[in-house]
């Protein structure tokens, strides 16, 4: 199954909601709580590209049909212009796709666009524990920087966030 990468439009909002809201639903790597409609994420999806920074969707066609298997994007890392140069980043895919690539694929093109655009630091949050995130992170050259313990409260427990950086040349 080959993978096709190209950027997210808002008509893809629909097929994202419905992969990030199974993670809202069934896991702890977000803290969401709530369903995420699909208006709500073609506005997200606008939030980024409308800050100059990449939201990627990732496509295999299956009997002439595309379909959209995961995301990738980058936000802001802060407000402060300073911060200007670093991003914290996102990747997702649709359940059972782990494993196979793919989130190693698509990670990689958002940290090849993000080069282009001259950004320096990339950050990626990880609600802990999670070795599939954190595997991911460290295959890429992220390396973890901090440890914040009980930071979110989500399914009847607390949960600590760790942070992985990695620096793009430039």
């Amino acid at each position: 199954m080959t993978m096709h990468i190209r950027p997210a439009s808002q008509t893809d909002a629909q097929a994202i909601a419905d992969i990030y809201n199974h993670y809202i639903a069934n896991t702890v790597v977000t803290f969401e709580e709530a369903a995420v409609a699909p208006v709500e994420m073609a506005s997200r999806i606008q939030g980024v590209l409308t800050a100059s920074l990449p939201w990627l969707v990732g496509e295999v066609v299956t009997d002439g049909r595309a379909a959209i298997v995961g995301y990738a994007y980058a936000t802001p890392w802060k407000s402060r212009s300073a911060y200007r140069y670093s991003v914290e980043s996102s990747v997702y895919l649709a359940p059972g796709l782990a494993g196979r690539g793919f989130g190693t694929t698509l990670y990689s093109a958002l940290l090849e666009d993000l080069k282009r655009r001259s950004v320096h630091s990339v950050l990626g949050g990880i609600a802990l524990p999670n070795a599939a995130s954190v595997a991911l992170h460290e295959r890429l050259g992220f390396v973890k920087i901090a440890h914040l313990r009980e930071v979110g409260y989500k399914s009847a427990q607390w949960l600590d966030v760790g942070y992985w950086q990695i620096l793009l040349p430039g």
